[in-house]
């Protein structure tokens, strides 16, 4: 926008495009479907929104997991005289510390694929066949709800990777690789996956929130439509992750792997020659 220019008015079609990003958001943040790719191809459709917008409606989702777990939380919170509680959260904590540690030189060093449809269609693709054959052989060996400190460890850097590759999706990426080293109980993986996953989302969105301001790009932004987008996220980030808890108790990620082959699958057929 140019100086001294008013500011373009928000109308009901860009209104209603913020509610279905922020639905989109919701819905697939926390799924294992990668909410990234999901973006990116809803963006091309509905029109490229800010990084301000970007970040505030994960602020959203993460707004949700929070409530999700708000009783979990609370019982860590005051549970620190309990053995098993602490042990719990210095877990939690030590698993967000190796993403920050690892991931922030990573993002400073700009180590990451470009947020396009192509590198993002195929991290789909080689992430649903990985599923597939991670599940299957979590289900061999015996069942487990611990969390070892070799699973912390691989969660925090698991996230990294997740950073790196848009589109492979943090939380099938953790989950994944806990249950792969012996945590195949998926709620109970599922759920310490989610619980790491709060303070590395807010300390994210915080830092890209940060440069965001820093660089003076937040004067032009429509906020009437990112309070709409951040509610959406919020209120379908919290169905979508109340229905997944319940759903994998008695069902296979298997669904999900192959919903990911097929999108990615789709844009990398759809893409023009060469792109």
């Amino acid at each position: 926008m140019l100086h001294g220019q008013p500011p373009t008015r928000t109308t009901v079609s860009d209104l209603f495009n913020a509610l279905l990003l922020g639905i989109i958001e919701g819905l697939t943040e926390f799924l294992p479907i990668s909410s990234t790719g999901h973006l990116l191809i809803a963006q091309h459709w509905l029109g490229a929104r800010s990084d301000l917008f970007n970040i505030s409606i994960q602020a959203g989702a993460i707004l949700a997991i929070t409530l999700v777990y708000r009783e979990r939380l609370w019982q860590l919170a005051t549970g620190w005289g309990v053995a098993a509680q602490r042990d719990y959260l210095l877990k939690i904590a030590v698993a967000f510390a190796v993403t920050a540690v690892v991931g922030l030189p990573v993002r400073l060093l700009g180590w990451e694929l470009p947020e396009t449809v192509t590198p993002i269609a195929w991290a789909l693709v080689i992430g649903g066949v990985w599923m597939l054959v991670a599940e299957r052989l979590a289900e061999r060996g015996p069942p487990s709800d611990t969390v070892t400190w070799k699973i912390v460890v691989a969660v925090g850097l698991a996230q990294v990777l997740a950073g790196v590759f848009p589109g492979t999706s943090r939380s099938a990426a953790a989950i994944f690789i806990a249950m792969l080293l012996g945590l195949n109980n998926k709620p109970r993986a599922a759920e310490f996956v989610f619980l790491v996953g709060i303070p590395t989302m807010f300390a994210a969105s915080g830092y890209a929130l940060l440069e965001t301001l820093l660089e003076g790009q937040a004067g032009d932004e429509d906020w009437a439509g990112l309070a709409v987008a951040f509610v959406a996220a919020t209120a379908t980030g919290f169905a979508a992750v109340r229905w997944l808890l319940r759903y994998i108790t008695t069902h296979r990620f298997a669904p999900f792997a192959w919903y990911r082959i097929g999108l990615g699958v789709a844009l990398l057929l759809g893409l023009p020659a060469g792109g």
